[in-house]
């Protein structure tokens, strides 16, 4: 079983969501902007692929964030920014096999559901 984690309405979100059913892959559908995310799991996807990887740092809610907010930028501090604007975390994350993978890659899908 695989979960996804993203925001209902992102259209990455639902290439991702088309992918896995047309290969008949059953996952779970977390939204973390409506249900939330805890700091421990930002914290083991932060050590598995990287919070520079997670962080969402060209959308909007990122660029519309103060200066001195985006600026020194540390594990610590992005986590807590995603803790609190979670839509600030990049789409999709998908947690399948004990592997995280981060954004809409078909071809790492590929590999992971082979």
């Amino acid at each position: 079983m695989a979960t996804i984690y993203g925001i209902k309405n992102c259209d990455t979100m639902k290439k991702t969501r088309n992918w896995l059913e047309a290969r008949r892959v059953k996952a779970d559908f977390h939204d973390y902007k409506a249900s939330g995310i805890n700091k421990p799991m930002l914290e083991a996807w932060s050590k598995q692929v990287g919070w520079e990887v997670l962080l969402n740092s060209a959308g909007i809610s990122f660029k519309k964030l103060p200066d001195a907010d985006k600026e020194r930028l540390t594990e610590k501090k992005a986590i807590a920014l995603m803790l609190a604007l979670p839509s600030m975390i990049k789409r999709p994350v998908l947690d399948a096999k004990g592997k995280i993978t981060v954004g809409f890659k078909p071809d790492d899908y590929k590999k992971l559901f082979a």
